[in-house]
């Protein structure tokens, strides 16, 4: 099922109150009726659809259950690999900036370190012109553009590229030096 059925099954509130009777627990349409506080054909309707576009299963028992395997499945399916150019000339280093770096936004700062070192410098070089002094309320602001929906704050990775010297530090003002 493609997302846009799925977002479309349950754009319908009689059928996304049944889902949500399931997942919590009701496994028979009495039971769904009663937690959704549908009708009976509204029930029935709403799970037979469900039901049809695989959102909900029966379960071993004969009861209904939400059917995350094909939950699990249509996420797998939907996960494009990135294909961004990051403009590396090597293969390694693309292939680590296509895992943690989309959108010009940070997905999240990788664990291994040399990965870590790897994603700071590609932010560096691309935030930062060499010699260039910045006050600290600039380079927040071109850190937090990285930090948007990632798990990691702009101090976090203000201090990082300091402590890395990818940034130097002054009285209030940053700058990226010509050679690190």
């Amino acid at each position: 099922m493609p997302t846009d059925q799925l977002i479309g099954l349950f754009a319908e509130e009689t059928r996304a109150r049944a889902f949500a009777a399931v997942a919590l627990g009701a496994d028979t349409p009495a039971k769904v009726m009663e937690k959704a506080g549908l009708s009976p054909k509204d029930a029935t309707v709403a799970l037979r659809r469900l039901q049809d576009q695989g959102a909900i299963a029966a379960g071993g028992d004969g009861g209904l259950r939400v059917a995350y395997d094909r939950f699990r499945e249509l996420a797998r399916s939907a996960q494009v690999p990135s294909t961004e150019d990051h403009g590396s000339e090597d293969e390694g280093t693309e292939a680590v900036l296509r895992t943690f770096v989309r959108d010009g936004r940070l997905v999240r700062l990788p664990a291994q370190w040399q990965r870590k070192l790897v994603v700071l410098r590609h932010i560096a070089e691309r935030t930062f012109e060499p010699g260039v002094e910045y006050p600290e309320r600039t380079v927040n602001e071109k850190l937090r553009a990285w930090c948007e929906d990632a798990p990691v704050d702009h101090v976090t990775l203000r201090r990082h590229l300091v402590d890395l010297h990818h940034l130097r530090r002054q009285r209030g003002f940053y700058w990226r030096p010509a050679e690190v």
